[in-house]
């Protein structure tokens, strides 16, 4: 018969492997109990030892847990998860050395692979994981531990079986499986984030190298604070995307979640439930730190602690010089598309936009924008689609090599629902001007404030991008419709001849036209069919 002793030390027992079992189901527990490693104890850069990081989780890394948590469970739908949030908010403590330890722990077999932009920032959390996995609390947890044999900072594996790989992003991670994949900080800096080739060799290798190495049903974990609209994350993130946390669908149509915490609150939806205003861990960040931050460069801030980047105001067109507008006016003069077209293989990344435009005695209103990456017959497609969308009073098309069959084949018109619809078209000779010429000759335009753009549209936030970072923004097709249209709209008195809209002239001002100074520009569906160019 057990004596009262045994009893209790059987007690004490249970009592101790409930709260092993606890914490090795509980990542918020976990981290409260490991040591994580902070500092290192010295300079060097393959420093193996790190002093113990003392600081107590705050209420975002616990969401952040929360979420974690969620991606490590196989029965969740939270797949892949993207995180932003300001420099030093501790993110990559949590989501790049705690989670992935406790992840092996609890997963015999997985094999995990992390990177950065660089090796030696990817061998560090290497480094830190790997102490955290020799310690003797981790093996109380999970009754396993580091492999003595198996122990290169860049590849290592539990004696489990769990393993651990990393480096640079760019550097060909190939040749290893894994069930999950961390990503944190693929950016550099602000010149690499500046630097088109820079981004774009880093998404070859994300897409070529790191997603072909994931198992079936494996997750992938972003975490980064961002620089540029277009950096990985920006290649991800749907358009429209402005800040909020939540499920989104991206470019490619898989579906993430985002978690983005902003320094300062702009959004009345925020994660942590924060007033606008309020902002983020000021036990340890005090106020005064961040608006300092604040006070260091408005593109800095909105990119690195606001997660929204925006490239570098080009400063042809200012914000300030745009009218906005909630409600559209009930009669236009007239309707106006203007095309800048891209099909050809030199021009595969660049997509096709279509601008449309209603003009008034005061201005011209942006009414809408269509934009896609699409091949010739794509195209074609979409200009008719387009057309019969909106009936415009004139469809301009740029005359350049990519624009020249199709200004052909819509003159001579396609059959449409059993009919021959031939849209408006006018062929634009942009004359050899440049793309910065081309802008700055209707920069005046904008100035007077005769621009108008909706108060509100799914498309906004990448056409101001493009439109306000001119020069400097990553693209400038939707530049070149803009200034197509404004500069033919406001080149002259111009009188259209079409049998869609009738004989009428098309100008600013129209009770300002004579008949002596109109240019009679005779369109397909016309009397006369020469068309113009």
């Amino acid at each position: 018969m057990a004596t009262s002793r045994e009893n209790q030390l059987r007690e004490l027992l249970g009592l101790e492997e409930k709260r092993r079992r606890n914490i090795r189901r509980s990542l918020h527990r976990y981290c409260r109990y490991i040591d994580i490693p902070g500092a290192p104890l010295n300079d060097t850069e393959d420093c193996d030892e790190f002093y113990a990081d003392a600081v107590t989780p705050a209420e975002h890394h616990d969401l952040l847990n929360d979420k974690l948590q969620r991606l490590a469970d196989a029965d969740d739908e939270l797949n892949n998860l993207m995180v932003f949030m300001p420099p030093g908010s501790a993110k990559s403590t949590y989501g790049t050395v705690t989670f992935p330890t406790w992840y092996m722990g609890n997963n015999p077999n997985e094999p995990i692979i992390c990177t950065s932009y660089g090796t030696s920032l990817a061998k560090k959390f290497g480094r830190k994981c790997r102490q955290i996995t020799a310690s003797e609390k981790y093996s109380e947890i999970f009754g396993c531990g580091l492999n003595p044999s198996n122990r290169a900072v860049d590849d290592w594996s539990l004696t489990n079986d769990a393993s651990y790989m990393c480096g640079g992003i760019l550097s060909g991670l190939t040749g290893n499986r894994a069930k999950g994949i961390i990503i944190d900080d693929p950016v550099k800096g602000r010149e690499d984030a500046d630097s088109p080739t820079i981004r774009d060799k880093t998404w070859d290798a994300y897409n070529d190298d790191l997603k072909t190495r994931l198992k079936p049903g494996g997750w992938q974990l972003c975490i980064q604070t961002r620089w540029h609209e277009d950096d990985l994350s920006g290649r991800i993130l749907p358009d429209n995307w402005d800040g909020e946390s939540g499920w989104i669908t991206s470019k490619q149509g898989i579906h993430w979640y985002v978690l983005s915490l902003e320094a300062e609150c702009t959004l009345p939806d925020d994660p942590l439930g924060r007033e606008v205003g309020e902002f983020l861990w000021t036990d340890w960040f005090t106020p005064e730190h961040w608006r300092a931050e604040k006070r260091s460069g408005s593109r800095r801030w909105a990119s690195l602690y606001q997660q929204r980047p925006r490239p570098a105001e080009g400063s042809l067109i200012l914000r300030d010089w745009i009218r906005r507008y909630t409600t559209k006016p009930a009669e236009f003069l007239q309707i106006v598309q203007s095309w800048d077209t891209a099909y050809k293989d030199k021009e595969i990344n660049d997509p096709s936009v279509c601008t449309t435009w209603g003009q008034t005695r005061h201005g011209y209103y942006l009414l809408d924008v269509f934009r896609d990456r699409m091949v010739y017959p794509d195209v074609k497609r979409a200009v008719i689609s387009q057309a019969l969308k909106w009936n415009p009073t004139v469809v301009l098309i740029e005359d350049k090599a990519s624009g020249q069959s199709l200004i052909q084949e819509l003159r001579q018109g396609v059959q449409v629902g059993g009919e021959l619809f031939a849209p408006p078209v006018i062929a634009i000779d942009p004359q050899g001007v440049n793309k910065i010429d081309r802008l700055v000759a209707v920069s005046s335009i904008f100035e007077a404030g005769m621009v108008y753009l909706p108060e509100n549209a799914p498309w906004m936030i990448d056409f101001e991008m493009e439109l306000f970072g001119f020069p400097l923004s990553t693209h400038d097709d939707q530049v070149d419709s803009v200034s197509q249209f404004l500069k033919w709209a406001h080149s002259g008195r111009v009188l259209i001849d079409h049998h869609a809209v009738g004989h009428r002239r098309a100008g600013l001002y129209e009770e300002e036209m004579d008949t002596g100074d109109d240019y009679d520009l005779s369109v397909p569906g016309s009397s006369n069919l020469g068309g113009f160019l």
